[in-house]
């Protein structure tokens, strides 16, 4: 892993106690692929890396496996979760019903001010991207789309569901399936048309729209797993 190894203990009276730093750098190196699917969560250099004793680093990789992106099997090294076809497969059909109904409900729910104030976040972070492509300081992660959706739809189960500990593990997921450039823009286009479809008040459209996303983000995720995932690769990725 290559993290910049700042004094995290200078830290830890703004971050609050030296685990919750911790936890965001590993959680962060995973975002970033720095720590890869399958790689060795070796808790001594991770220790030596951030200057930190183990006990911080050992809590935060407990934490980790709560929210279940290190695994820990008994006499076994914990290691950064594998994504699965299997489980890909899961998440991306729970995903399909329940942002599906969050955008029918967000569509519904959000003013005509809130709409527009995404519009102006979804331009701002495709010329963030678009810069960062073209040699520019890489493009902060100030803004999530789907998170944006979930919330507006006001339904607490579903936020919970979506945004709480499981928040991560999509996060990975996503990570994956939008690693081509070519998916990144048509994302961007998808993104747009669901937007537009909001804003139309076609909660129908919104919903329809935002579940040919997310499978389509699935089939783009299947073709670039780790090899073994083939046998998955082409089932059908419906809801039911």
């Amino acid at each position: 892993m290559n993290t910049a190894t700042t004094s995290i203990a200078t830290k830890e009276d703004a971050s609050g106690p030296l685990a919750d730093v911790v936890f965001d750098q590993v959680l962060d190196a995973i975002y970033q692929g720095r720590l890869a699917p399958g790689s060795v969560i070796n808790e001594v250099a991770l220790a030596q890396e951030f200057g930190v004793s183990r006990g911080p680093v050992r809590e935060a990789v407990r934490r980790l496996q709560g929210i279940q992106l290190i695994t820990r099997e008994p006499y076994i090294k914990a290691r950064v979760v594998t994504l699965s076809a299997e489980s890909a497969l899961e998440l991306f059909q729970m995903r399909m019903a329940l942002e599906g109904v969050a955008c029918n409900l967000a569509t519904r729910r959000m003013s005509d001010e809130e709409i527009a104030q995404l519009l102006v976040e979804l331009e701002q972070d495709r010329q963030r991207r678009l810069d960062a492509s073209n040699g520019g300081s890489p493009a902060p992660r100030v803004f999530d789309f789907h998170e944006r959706i979930v919330r507006a739809s006001g339904n607490n189960r579903i936020i919970n569901a979506l945004c709480g500990d499981l928040y991560h593990l999509l996060r990975v997921y996503r990570r994956h399936s939008g690693t081509v450039l070519e998916r990144k823009d048509d994302a961007y286009a998808e993104h747009w048309q669901i937007l537009r479809a909001i804003r139309a008040r076609d909660a129908e459209l919104a919903e329809s729209l935002m579940r040919s996303h997310i499978e389509r983000a699935a089939q783009h995720l299947f073709d670039h797993l780790a090899e073994g995932a083939s046998g998955i690769a082409g089932h059908p990725v419906s809801a039911a």
